[in-house]
């Protein structure tokens, strides 16, 4: 299985979880992790699987992250599996207005979950968060 992890960071943090997720998958088959400003659509010819993840800005991905998945081509990722993360803060510990402000706003994965659905991949898991 040929998978493709395409991430962005702003501190280092979801550079580590996208890693880190591209290590635990490498036994399954070739992993190629990239940061989002350097990857390339054409790299999506002949994967099977591709996971997505960025930092979450007032609830959506980061602009390098919507780049590429904008130049996505329409129905490109027919027959592939995808999946989305996002790093973010805990909102246990915050005010009430943070957490109906993040509660309003939510995170980037789904947000990005829905976009690869839109061009034609298969969601293989549903968005996941991780707390940096």
């Amino acid at each position: 299985m040929k998978s493709l992890i395409i991430y962005d960071s702003n501190f280092g943090n979801t550079e580590k979880v996208a890693r880190a997720i591209g290590e635990a998958v490498t036994p399954s088959g070739e992993v190629k992790v990239l940061q989002a400003s350097k990857a390339n659509p054409s790299e999506l010819a002949s994967i099977d699987f591709l996971m997505v993840g960025s930092p979450t800005h007032a609830g959506r991905a980061t602009r390098a992250t919507k780049e590429f998945l904008k130049k996505i081509p329409a129905n490109a990722l027919e027959n592939v599996g995808v999946a989305s993360f996002d790093t973010r803060f805990s909102a246990k510990d915050k005010g009430i207005g943070v957490r109906i402000l993040l509660r309003v706003l939510g995170y980037a994965a789904g947000r990005i979950a829905n976009r690869l659905e839109r061009k034609g991949g298969h969601l293989a898991a549903e968005p996941e968060g991780f707390i940096v």
